[in-house]
Formats: C-alpha cells, structure tokens, sequence
C-alpha cells in the first residue's frame, strides 16, 4: 500500500519535495480534529509521518564528511506543505492536506522532548493511520519508551500557548466568524482543555486515548462553553495536573540508551545492516572497557 505522500507526489502537489520520499516514508497518520474525534466534514486533513532518509544523511561520514572541517552537506530534517489541494480525491470532491513529514532522527528527538503533537501521533486511533511500515510499527509499539515527567511542561506550555491565542489573537477568515458567533475562538479553547485531559492520562495511566474525552471538547467546539469556563477549568485542572505530576510513576527523563537502540534497530530494518555505519563492541572489546572505567574510577578515589 503506498503512502499519501507518494499519492501525492505522483500528482506532482508537493513542489521542492526530495524524491527519496518517494518509497521511505514508514509513518503516516491523520492529525487534527479526525485524530480527537471531533472533526466534521468541513475538516482538512493534517498528515504527519516520519520516513528514513539517504543512509548518508544519517551516517554523514559516509560521504566523507570531516565535522569541524568540511562544510556541513544539508540533510533532511522535514518536508512541510500547507494547503495542498487534490481535486481528485473523494471521488472528485476535492481534499486539502497539510502535510509534514519528519526525519527519523529528527521525529525521535522530538518524542524524546515529549512535544505533544509528536506524542499524539503516536496514539491516534488505529482507523487514523493511513501508512505504516514494520518500522512504523515497531515504533508504534515501544511508544511508551519515549513518555517521562516532562511530557507535564510540555503540554502545560502548548496549552498556555492556545489560552494566550484565544485571548489575543486577532480572528481572520472561518475564525472570525466562529468568534462573531460564540463570542470566543472555541477551536482554541478546545485544544486548550484538549491538552491538559491528555497529558492528565500520560501522568496518571502512562497511557492515553486521544478520543477519551471527545464529547466534551464537542460541546466545547459547539459553543456550549463560555470563555469564564475555559480559564476556571485551566485553574483548576493546573493545580490537580501538579499533584499528579509528583505522584506519577513515569521516569524523570527518557532512557536514551534503549531509544538509541530502538533508532538503531528501526534504521537496520530499513537500510539492512550497519556495519559499515557504526562500530559495534564485541563482547570482549566491552569487558575491556567496562574494566577500563572502573581502574580510572579507582585512580580518582586514591589521588
């Protein structure tokens, strides 16, 4: 099954676009409104994804490239394109995608930070995954490794982020009128509430649903909701999202180590091995160094 971004490359919609991608995307979802259950027909479609890129990209020494000395080639980091329209789709109706598309290397460091949109692609309703290799599986199914404490920061400043948007930010176009009409920008609102109920699961469950609590962040979208509301329910959701934080079983921080292993893996299962690429320490080779660092540890007691 091909990915929305090879559809649409062979629709010539996505201008600038590396051809690599062609055939190295592993992961594609539907973000947005469809991914918390709350969309309506009128909704586009927000894709995310992440795809392995050129094993140089990766591995820059295998260009030859010297870091310090040689000026630095350009690798792929994301490819990002808004309102892409295919007349095509829904049996001629037409489509917009928005459309963004990650380096894994890139896509991990950002689950590592526990940014919530790159978490939230992680746990979208499985009827939301549009594409999806053995590596985007794989990823999918340790996606717990990269959840710890500071998804709390994390979401708390996304959500003050949609509070202080829904305070200041001047309505232009739809948002105009749904501010005419409920007296508010409820699509900021409703992200706002949406983002403190997630990462209230992750706190408590190490877990979430992103479409748990879709019926009320409906009736916020639908105006049930006054703007007093919103900013009582972050007070006090603030608060109680405190006590959860110290209480919570998630670690400090992510293990590094076994996320590093994962990246290594997810790569080897795409480009085969990477033998050529790293250097793996034999057994022997890492007794040697692990008795190594404990007479170094010994010297520093004694001087």
């Amino acid at each position: 099954m091909s990915s929305t971004t090879q559809q649409l490359m062979k629709k010539n919609l996505l201008p600038g676009i590396p051809p690599f991608l062609s055939d190295a995307v592993h992961y594609e979802v539907i973000m947005g409104s469809m991914a918390y259950g709350v969309s309506n027909d009128s909704s586009d479609m927000d894709v995310y994804g992440f795809a392995i890129p050129p094993k140089s990209d990766i591995f820059p020494h295998l260009r030859g490239e010297i870091p310090g000395f040689d000026l630095a080639q350009p690798k792929f980091q994301q490819y990002q394109q808004h309102h892409i329209y295919d007349s095509s789709a829904l049996g001629g109706r037409g489509r917009e995608y928005d459309l963004t598309i990650y380096s894994i290397a890139k896509y991990f460091r950002l689950l590592m930070d526990n940014n919530p949109n790159i978490v939230d692609s992680l746990y979208v309703p499985r009827n939301c995954i549009l594409h999806s290799t053995a590596v985007g599986e794989r990823v999918r199914e340790q996606r717990k490794l990269f959840l710890h404490k500071g998804c709390w920061a994390k979401f708390k400043g996304y959500a003050y982020a949609q509070m202080h948007k829904m305070k200041t930010k001047q309505p232009e176009g739809k948002r105009a009128k749904m501010v005419e009409q409920y007296g508010y920008d409820v699509k900021f609102a409703y992200h706002v509430v949406r983002l403190l109920l997630e990462v209230e699961q992750l706190l408590i469950e190490q877990d979430m649903d992103l479409t748990l609590h879709k019926e009320q962040l409906k009736a916020i979208r639908r105006g049930e909701w006054d703007i007093q509301q919103v900013e009582e329910f972050f007070i006090k959701k603030e608060q109680h999202l405190e006590q959860c934080y110290e209480q919570s079983k998630l670690p400090f921080k992510a293990d590094q180590s076994a996320i590093r292993q994962l990246l290594l893996e997810c790569l080897e299962m795409h480009y085969g091995s990477l033998s050529e690429c790293i250097r793996q320490p034999g057994l022997a080779e890492a007794t040697l160094d692990q008795i190594q660092l404990l007479i170094n540890q010994y010297q520093q007691r004694i001087k």
